[in-house]
């Protein structure tokens, strides 16, 4: 009975809780997965290691962990459509849980690709005061692993302090922290906080002013730094957030402190920040397939 009501549960899905035909569709796909899974078996009476072992099968099927994920949540939303009719008397499904999605890692620019990036001869022009804004901002990124929101939220004077070459944000969880700030950045700084008046209006506390004179936006940043890594011939794509991945790859490369990049990162978990250390094995291994004469074919 319970595998024939598969068709109900899908009719529920579409006319009482308006799912699109698209939703109808994936829920169809997953529920034939189960009802193969479960042969001449009734679907209600699956138990959770038959539909353990299922999830394994798709597993070993190199179907894809979010694929699976999704299949999962089909399965569980079924039974407990047909719990709530007292067709079962507990959800198998529950307690279940799909293999782990392997964690994308952090795109970061290669040292050199930075270089190009940043260096650049000293602006001149009208637009002399925004590429000078613009400059310190993108040095600051990669001097300093800000976070965007960091970034934009600094005030002048603030928690900028360019007579010790460091700055002081707010991140998340309101957790404070300090950092260092380089002396190309700080050099970057004092430039562009000495052309800063002239697109200042009244008394704006932001360190970062938009051509109006007031605090820039997260997105304002965003499209000058890809116009800019245009300009400079990088050859990718460049977000503000990549500047921070490597920075902590840089770090991390030349230093091998993993504390001290949490620290500076402001990461509550070490686990966090180990991402990094696969950043740092793929360098490493781009070396050694490079240089090492048995590595691979030449």
């Amino acid at each position: 009975m319970a595998t024939a009501s598969v068709g109900n549960f899908l009719t529920e899905l579409a006319l009482q809780r308006g799912a699109s035909p698209h939703t109808i569709d994936a829920y169809r796909r997953d529920l034939a997965r189960l009802t193969a899974l479960a042969g001449d078996v009734d679907l209600a009476a699956l138990k959770p290691p038959q539909l353990r072992r299922g999830l394994m099968s798709l597993h070993a099927r190199s179907l894809a962990p979010r694929s699976i994920a999704r299949t999962l949540s089909a399965w569980r939303s079924y039974y407990a459509w047909l719990a709530r009719r007292g067709a079962i008397e507990s959800n198998p499904a529950d307690g279940l849980r799909p293999p782990k999605r392997a964690r994308a890692l952090p795109k970061a620019l290669g040292i050199d690709q930075a270089a190009a990036l940043l260096d650049r001869p000293a602006p001149a022009g009208d637009e002399a005061p925004l590429l000078l804004r613009d400059a310190a901002m993108f040095e600051l990124l990669y001097s300093s692993g800000l976070r965007l929101a960091e970034l934009v939220g600094l005030d002048w004077p603030g928690g900028l302090d360019l007579a010790q070459g460091e700055v002081t944000v707010t991140g998340k969880r309101r957790k404070t922290r300090t950092v260092p700030v380089g002396d190309k950045a700080r050099a970057a700084l004092q430039a562009w906080l000495a052309v800063r008046p002239q697109l200042l209006r009244g008394e704006q506390a932001a360190l970062f002013l938009g051509r109006n004179g007031t605090r820039l936006t997260p997105r304002q940043v965003e499209s000058r730094l890809a116009r800019w890594a245009q300009r400079q011939g990088v050859g990718v794509h460049v977000h503000p957030h990549m500047l921070r991945h490597s920075f902590a790859s840089h770090v991390l490369q030349s230093s091998g402190d993993l504390r001290a990049v949490q620290e500076m990162l402001g990461h509550a978990s070490i686990a966090a920040t180990q991402i990094y250390t696969h950043l740092d094995f793929q360098h490493l291994a781009k070396i050694y397939d490079a240089a090492h004469p048995r590595a691979k074919n030449k």
